[in-house]
Parts: structure tokens; sequence; C-alpha cells
């Protein structure tokens, strides 16, 4: 497994991919992939957008993670700001890098890639914090809260509802930069 650093233009081309991997690990439906490859594709133009993916020797795609600064206007940024006070907004979203996606094929959990993806995202990224949402699970048996906590994040929200998806969901933040990474830690190269 190779882990790289991605393009904007690395993304796109690789849209297909990208889209599949994210379907296998949220398990959605067909309708509501296509939406999410639209807002993709417009997602790698934001500002400080980073990105990186784990490839097989194949050159397969098994997983993925990209963010960028949050900033008003932007759809998930003003859900957030809104449910925050005054203090909150100021400490959270004043230069937030926000990890819009990070996902693994299925088969590929439990090897690492997550949170090699992950903290080589949050190495490239901008800002003085960083924040992510993830739907809410027992903390001890989902894989993807174990990694959260285990990187530092604490909640900022919690059971909360975004527009259009039944499921609550846990906003979760932490303060960057992360500390310089054990011995053995994966890098990415570049493509």
């Amino acid at each position: 497994m190779r882990l790289v650093r991605w393009t904007p233009d690395d993304l796109v081309r690789r849209l297909d991919d990208v889209v599949a991997v994210y379907g296998e690990a949220m398990g959605y439906r067909a309708d509501l992939l296509e939406a999410r490859r639209g807002y993709i594709a417009t997602h790698v133009r934001r500002p400080g957008f980073r990105a990186v993916a784990s490839l097989t020797t194949e050159g397969h795609l098994a997983g993925f993670g990209y963010g960028y600064l949050g900033a008003a206007g932007q759809w998930w940024h003003d859900q957030v700001h809104r449910a925050l006070d005054g203090e909150a907004r100021q400490r959270w979203l004043t230069h937030c890098f926000e990890v819009v996606e990070l996902h693994v094929r299925p088969p590929a959990q439990g090897h690492g890639l997550g949170a090699g993806q992950l903290r080589a995202l949050l190495t490239m990224a901008e800002g003085s914090t960083t924040l992510l949402s993830t739907p809410e699970a027992d903390e001890q048996r989902s894989r993807a809260w174990r990694l959260y906590r285990r990187f530092g994040f604490v909640d900022i929200l919690r059971h909360f509802h975004f527009p259009g998806d039944e499921r609550p969901f846990g906003v979760l933040g932490r303060d960057l930069p992360l500390p310089p990474p054990g011995p053995g830690a994966p890098a990415p190269d570049t493509p």
C-alpha cells in the first residue's frame, strides 16, 4: 500500500473511484452518490484544499481523504456555525481546516490506512483548528470514533442533525498542528 498526496486534478481524474470508495464506506444509495460526485468536484477548488490517497501496488484506490479551509457561505461550515455559541465559533471556526471526507474501503479497514491518511492530511493542513463530522456510533465499537479519539479530537457538538439526513452526527475538533509523528509513521509520497 502506498500513501500519496493528491492535487485537485489527481482527485478529479479518479472521481469515479473516489465516489465508489465513498459509497462502499458509507453505504449510501446510488442517487445520493451522484449528488456527492458534483459536490466533490467543486470542493477541489476551495482555499486550502489538501488530499491524500491510499493506493494498492496495482494502483487501485483503497482509501482517500480531503479537506479545505472552512468559510462562511460553505454549507457545512454554515450549519455548524449556526449551532455554536459566539465563543465556540471564535475558538473553532476562525481558521479551521475541515476534514470533509476520510474513507477506506471496508475490506481494507483495520490496517492503519485511515490513521495514515488522517495524519498526512492534518500534517499538510492550513489552519489553527480542525473539525469533522461523523455519524453517531458506539465509540468503543466504531473504528472511525476510535481513530478520531486517538488523534485527540474532542466533542464540539453531539447528536447534531444536518438538514436532509435523519442520522445524528458528532462534530469533533482538535487544535493544529499535530505533534510530530512517532517512528515508522507513514509519510505520503507525491503521485
